[in-house]
């Protein structure tokens, strides 16, 4: 019995660590084909199977020359929240009554090294450094406790706006023009989301600076409020919020942004035609 007990301690413990086990994932085009790897220092392990679903590494490995890295999902629902940061100026003005969401578009979302690309008559374009949820499972009405179950990992993203049009009645300029959801470059599972130092450099000038700690709603509280009205389904973004100051951004101009445990966003910007 005692014996058995040992084993079993062993097998429950050996599955909790690999639950909480700190992975890369990285979605990437290869030879013309794109999949999902895990990081393995400067190479991918390329996956078979579906990440948001059964996988399992295989014996091919990647170098990063040879490799494209993508946007790290395909997402058919992209969210964002705003004002979610408390801010150091007004320390003591009240929380909202709950989470102040709006949708981007799924067209907005560019990989690494994918450019920015500004409207035509769009004079102030926004940066905004942010982490990404990504959904893992399926979530429906989910309660606060069990959010954190349906997220697969975080991401690092730039919600990128229209300074100009943010009196439009409807957001869909403002957040949802294609290319302004700029993510990666991994999904990073394993992370508390609680406690990450957040930052973006244009030109590789620090403008913004911030940490997560500093969110009104958690990322499990926003999911759980999210999922009460809309159903959310694996692959699904949700942008967290970004550390003042906003400013503008020029046509370009080079944004990165970093966050703690995820590595690197780069993107450069250009006019449209």
């Amino acid at each position: 019995m005692n014996h058995f007990l040992a084993v079993l301690f062993l097998f429950v413990h050996q599955a909790l660590s690999q639950a909480d086990e700190v992975r890369k994932f990285a979605r990437v085009e290869v030879g013309g084909k794109v999949s999902f790897g895990i990081v393995e220092g400067d190479r991918i392990r390329l996956l078979e199977g579906d990440l948001f679903g059964e996988w399992n590494p295989t014996e091919n490995l990647v170098s990063r020359s040879e490799i494209r890295l993508l946007a790290p999902c395909a997402p058919s629902k992209v969210f964002g929240a705003a004002g979610n940061y408390r801010s150091a100026d007004k320390p003591d003005a009240p929380k909202p009554p709950h989470p102040q969401l709006f949708f981007k578009s799924p067209t907005g979302v560019i990989g690494p090294e994918e450019a920015i690309q500004i409207p035509r008559d769009l004079a102030r374009p926004l940066y905004e450094a942010e982490l990404v949820a990504v959904i893992g499972k399926r979530a429906k009405d989910v309660p606060v406790e069990k959010a954190p179950a349906h997220v697969l990992g975080y991401t690092c993203g730039n919600d990128v706006s229209g300074g100009d049009w943010s009196q439009d009645v409807q957001w869909l300029r403002v957040k949802g023009c294609d290319t302004f959801a700029p993510c990666g470059p991994y999904i990073v599972s394993g992370l508390d989301p609680g406690d990450l130092d957040i930052q973006l450099r244009v030109n590789g000038q620090v403008k913004q600076k911030g940490n997560t700690r500093d969110y009104n709603f958690t990322v499990a509280e926003t999911v759980s409020f999210l999922s009460r009205y809309i159903t959310l389904e694996p692959g699904d973004l949700i942008f967290m919020g970004t550390p003042p100051p906003v400013d503008s951004f020029n046509p370009g101009d080079v944004l990165e942004v970093e966050i703690e445990g995820i590595g690197v966003l780069r993107n450069p910007s250009k006019r449209l035609e």
